[in-house]
């Protein structure tokens, strides 16, 4: 009980501290600059990418947003880990390691948005160049009539003006089409660059119709992308809800043992061992659906 108390002090000791070096008001900014700071320099390079993407696209949470996630995660971490242990120690280590999954989380939601902003950007990218070919019947100005367009943004946009430089160097599509299809391996990039290799090659007559079908495979696939991921965020909203009512069917067993029974249960090791696992499965079974939701967008 002693070292309850003791730990209690010292947390207490040390937000007056903060509190009184950091001017009350500057305490949340000094601490989310510290974390900023140390996770910028240690995140990956890819991480920093999508997150400057989602930034540019509105998308990347405020630092009072994160301050609330971050305070929900360590409250319900507390709470519930309280309810099956009765141990205000344990709750606060388990409300740390709640906190700690805080830039992983975000790093997984940025790595979404980025998927679907190029998802969008290919969609644009594939439409558009059959639509100029169908004025220019040449790959390479069709390329460059959608590079001047203003409608892609980087990075395909560099992707596409490097596929236009290889065209002109090479005197040959061949080499800018690989490239493209290797950097972005969607179904409908290589479709598209195969339809126009074999249209180069053999001329471009009778290409209308070959062209127009690629074009409403295209809005096929699209339009199912985007049903896809309308029912992938409601699947998402119910998994989130059930791994939440798993963490409370503690109080379930509470209910049915009386809550003396409990106690006295607990104070076996293996029966806290019994606990301590329900919460990392069930911890481990939502991050892994997070994951899940997160990764798996754009799916062709």
């Amino acid at each position: 009980m002693y070292l309850e108390e003791l730990f209690i002090i010292t947390i207490f000791v040390l937000g007056i501290y903060l509190y009184r070096h950091y001017k009350g008001d500057n305490v949340g900014k000094y601490v989310v600059n510290q974390v900023q700071g140390m996770y910028d320099r240690f995140s990956p390079y890819s991480f920093k990418i999508v997150r400057e993407k989602a930034k540019e696209m509105g998308q990347e949470y405020t630092p009072r947003q994160y301050a609330i996630q971050v305070t929900i995660f360590a409250t319900f971490a507390a709470v519930v880990t309280y309810l099956y242990f009765y141990n205000l120690i344990i709750s606060i280590i388990y409300a740390l390691i709640a906190v700690a999954f805080v830039p992983y989380l975000s790093y997984l939601r940025c790595k979404r948005v980025y998927s679907e902003f190029l998802f969008e950007q290919i969609q644009v990218y594939t439409s558009n160049v059959i639509m100029e070919f169908a004025t220019t019947q040449s790959f390479v100005k069709s390329l460059e009539g959608v590079a001047n367009s203003g409608i892609l943004e980087d990075p395909v946009l560099s992707d596409v003006r490097q596929m236009i430089n290889m065209s002109y160097d090479n005197g040959t599509i061949d080499e800018a089409l690989e490239y493209m299809s290797r950097l972005y391996p969607y179904y409908i990039v290589k479709n598209m660059h195969q339809l126009f290799l074999q249209i180069t090659k053999e001329g471009a007559q009778n290409s209308a119709d070959s062209l127009e079908n690629m074009q409403l495979d295209i809005d096929m696939l699209v339009e199912s992308v985007y049903r896809d991921r309308i029912e992938r965020a409601s699947f998402h909203k119910s998994f989130l809800q059930f791994g939440v009512i798993l963490y409370l069917l503690v109080m379930l067993v509470q209910y049915l043992l009386g809550r003396e029974t409990y106690l006295v249960l607990l104070q076996r090791w293996y029966v806290q061992f019994l606990m301590h696992a329900v919460l990392v499965v069930n911890t481990y079974f939502l991050l892994k659906g997070e994951k899940y939701y997160n990764e798996n967008v754009g799916a062709e």
